[in-house]
């Protein structure tokens, strides 16, 4: 499913300019971020000053809104960077998902086929061998043993197209293993995240 998603032909096109969108979101937001900082030490600092000064109550009202929008953006800003980081490695990791459970399958079904063959090249030379023993004159067991030969390497071929076969398989099985327990890991981590996030509003 994940694959059909992001195979999609639209995302190819679309590819070309998602990496620059993206560097600029991030740019914006770090810059967004670094602003509300500014303004948040700026009135903490005036707010101080005039609660000790002791000024009317509405210069004091002023500073205070001024500190509170300060920091809402600072909160804002911070938590969408962070979340757009969350969001863009997610993807990340389900596109790698995705192209490691093709291979996986594709591999899956060239183990099968290569077995398929070695069993019935070994039960035609098995057939060979049968029908072929004690029959015919020197030139027929001169032929024979020439057939029994290439099939033997025709065997022997197939056995290590398989094994090799087998270990991309099980090569393929541990790197897909490895991406479902990082993006499990990841998944923890957004989640425990939010729970803070949740605590801190």
């Amino acid at each position: 499913r994940w694959q059909k998603i992001f195979m999609f032909p639209l995302w190819s096109k679309v590819a070309v300019f998602w990496n620059r969108m993206f560097l600029t979101i991030i740019v914006l937001l770090i810059v967004l971020f670094l602003d509300a900082v500014r303004e948040v030490r700026k009135y903490s600092s005036v707010h101080v000053n005039e609660k000790s000064a002791n000024v009317n109550t509405s210069a004091f009202d002023h500073i205070q809104m001024k500190l509170f929008r300060s920091q809402r953006n600072l909160y804002l800003s911070g938590f969408s960077l962070f979340l757009w980081l969350v969001l863009r490695r997610t993807v990340t990791l389900l596109t790698q998902l995705a192209k490691e459970m093709a291979s996986h399958a594709a591999l899956e079904t060239q183990v099968n086929d290569a077995t398929e063959a070695a069993k019935k090249y070994m039960a035609e030379n098995k057939r060979l061998q049968e029908a072929l023993s004690g029959k015919g004159d020197g030139k027929k067991k001169e032929s024979t043993d020439a057939t029994e030969e290439k099939l033997k390497e025709e065997v022997e071929h197939l056995k290590a197209e398989l094994q090799k076969t087998s270990n991309a398989f099980h090569k393929a099985k541990t790197e897909v293993a490895a991406v479902k327990k990082q993006s499990e890991g990841l998944r923890r981590e957004y989640d425990h995240l939010m729970k803070q996030y949740e605590q801190l509003q």
